[in-house]
This record gives structure tokens, sequence and C-alpha cells, in this order.
């Protein structure tokens, strides 16, 4: 069953290619309107410009590139932002799933909308629904809903939420609907329904959720990694390396309160082992 196209003769082939189109510029459009609301692109803007005015030394070609392969390879690729290994494994599930289960879906209904054998591309259609399920379900019910931690009950909804709710009432009816035969007739007809419906929220509601998120993250991570780079800082002071005997000379409190070698601080957050989201 997994091996089948579920789009396979659903709608005419217009139809289903327009809906995915309209879903496409649905986010384009909401992450424009999130821009121009939020002041995103002018924030970006506004703080290069302050990064190169309090920049204390140039960056290179090289180490640019570098800054950018960093980013793609850890904030974009193995979210290594995360701490807690358990919050970035179920955000590993959840974002390859989520690229899996969409990129899958536009393969089936433009290259094989009228046929029921599309290769690979069933399985992989139903692997990326699973893992974001797997993921999604995971963040929900075990590493946000921390009693301890925030007080909070899985049903508690906020605006935030708007998206990972979306993206997982999308993939259970997905999955229920295909699993079930797929088709239009009988039973199926409600689970399509409900598929349609949340993928239809989830993809138009851009402006109110978090999916814009995603497009902001690997610039913010790109500009944070240049402060470094030239010395900026985020207008915060650049130290250096506090065992420098001649900056722990211009800053004498450094060896006096700290040692003549500092330990690492290091973020509060690690002095224990991470419990809660």
């Amino acid at each position: 069953m997994i091996t089948a196209n579920p789009f396979n003769g659903l709608f005419p082939d217009a139809i289903m290619q327009g809906y995915v189109i309209v879903m496409i510029l649905l986010v384009i459009g909401g992450t424009i309107i999130d821009m121009i609301h939020k002041k995103s692109a002018q924030y970006f803007f506004e703080n290069s410009q302050k990064q190169q005015t309090n920049a204390k030394r140039s960056v290179g070609g090289g180490k640019k590139i570098g800054a950018m392969i960093g980013v793609l390879l850890n904030e974009v690729l193995t979210s290594g932002e995360f701490e807690n290994p358990m919050r970035r494994i179920s955000h590993l599930f959840t974002m390859y799933g989520f690229i899996l289960f969409v990129a899958s879906t536009a393969v089936l209904i433009f290259g094989y909308p009228t046929s029921a054998d599309a290769g690979i591309w069933p399985m992989l259609w139903h692997l990326g629904a699973a893992a974001l399920a797997i993921g999604g379900y995971w963040f929900w019910f075990i590493i946000r809903v921390d009693v301890s931690a925030e007080g909070k009950k899985w049903y508690q909804l906020a605006k935030a939420d708007l998206f990972i709710v979306s993206a997982l009432m999308t993939v259970t009816w997905a999955l229920v609907w295909s699993l079930s035969g797929a088709g239009k007739e009988g039973i199926n007809a409600l689970f399509l329904a409900l598929f349609i419906l949340s993928a239809t929220t989830l993809f138009s509601t851009v402006l109110w959720s978090k999916f814009a998120h995603m497009f902001f993250k690997p610039a913010a991570a790109f500009q944070k990694r240049m402060t470094k780079l030239d010395g900026s800082q985020e207008n915060l002071p650049d130290l250096g390396d506090l065992t420098d005997p001649e900056l722990q000379a211009r800053y004498p409190d450094i060896p006096e309160y700290m040692g003549t070698n500092p330990p690492n601080m290091g973020p509060g957050i690690k002095s224990e082992a991470p419990q809660h989201y």
C-alpha cells in the first residue's frame, strides 16, 4: 500500500497542481508580509550596518565562506544549536520529515498525477510523513509539555503552536487516508477532507505561525558568526583570551578575581544536564 501513489487520479491534474501552486504562493506571500510586519529585513539590514561600523578587523572571503559552511553544517543540516540532545533529535525528525513529505508530494502530483506506480516516491512520501509525526508528537507530548518545568497541559494552545499542530494534523490525516486505501469514497472522503483542511491551514497561516522562522534562522546564525569574526560582537566587548597576559595587564580585575588562568565559565545552563525544554 505504501508503494502506490495515493494521488493517482484523485482529482484532475490541473486542480491538484493548481492547489500546490496556490500553497507555494501563500507561503511566499505570508513570509513577505511577515517580514514587512515584523520588519525582519529592516532589522537585519540595520544590524549589518552597525556590525560594519563596529567591526575591529576585516574578514576575508575565505573566512566568510567558512562561516557559511559552518552555518550550513551546524545550524541548518544538523541543528547543532540545540544543547538538549532529545530536542535536537526531535527537531531533525520533524525538519527532514517535513522536507521529504513536501518534496515527494510535489513530485507525485506534478510528475505522476495519473500513475499508480511512481517508483520510490510513494515510499518516501510515507516515510516523510511518519518522520514528521514521530518528531512532532515527541516534541508535543514529551518535550514541549513538561508540566514540572512549565506547568502546561498538552491541550493548552498558543498562536506559536499553529505550525506544529497543523503540520501534525496534516501528516496524521495523510497517513490515515493513505493507509485506509486513499481515494475519495466512503470514510476516505472524510480523511481526505481533513488532510486537505490541515494542509491548507499549515500553508495559509504563515503570518501567524512560526513557519517563516525557518527562513530567518540561517541568516541570523551567519550574522552572529560574522560579529565574532570581525570583532563587532553585537556591541559587546571583544575581550579575547582571558589568559592573555597583555589582556590581564589591561584589565587587572581578571586575575584578581579569576586567577591567572581563568576557567571557562561557559553558559550557566550547562552546569547540569538539561532535563526540560
